[in-house]
């Protein structure tokens, strides 16, 4: 606390509401993993577009600790990279030596293997515009994952745009 003459200054424990609060990487992961200590899942904005079309940059993502399970193939990670060191969120593509092959749906390269150590959480829900995202954290991860990890998401561009323009047209969405 930084005191001046008679008063004490303390810190604001909140911002007002639809300020966002901007973090590095490394105090993200600090306060991540201090809220998985507690057992409870973190919710933030996730920012970036190396998970599109699936996770998009602006969605709240709810991200839970792994607690003593192992990532399963398609699963969405996050997790600290070991070259940079930076918060990321890939899709777990493939498993190696115990270790764990990541790549964003739509990055042009894998991350290289990551450590179960490394592995924060994983997300467990998206929603955009205050609305809840199914495609890509179901079943369908599986397909996904195998899509990604070929490198034919950019194949299937069209048809997720097809599919998009099907489900935006259904009454009462």
């Amino acid at each position: 606390m930084v005191t001046s003459s008679d008063h004490q200054i303390k810190p604001a424990l909140f911002t007002k509401k639809r300020e966002e609060l901007a973090l590095s990487s490394q105090d993200l992961e600090k306060l991540m993993r201090g809220v998985f200590d507690k057992g409870s899942s973190f919710r933030f904005k996730g920012k970036g577009y190396s998970m599109s079309p699936f996770i998009k940059d602006g969605d709240v993502l709810t991200i839970a600790p792994l607690q003593g399970s192992s990532p399963r193939f398609g699963d969405v990670m996050v997790f600290t990279h070991p070259t940079t060191g930076k918060l990321v969120i890939h899709r777990l593509i493939g498993k190696r030596e115990g270790s764990y092959l990541t790549k964003g749906d739509n990055a042009p390269e894998a991350d290289g293997l990551i450590s179960k150590a490394a592995i924060l959480g994983q997300v467990v829900r998206v929603e955009r515009n205050g609305r809840y995202v199914s495609l890509g954290l179901g079943p369908d991860r599986f397909f996904i994952a195998f899509v990604t990890r070929n490198g034919l998401l950019p194949l299937l561009n069209p048809l997720w745009r097809f599919v998009c323009l099907f489900r935006r047209s259904q009454p009462g969405e």
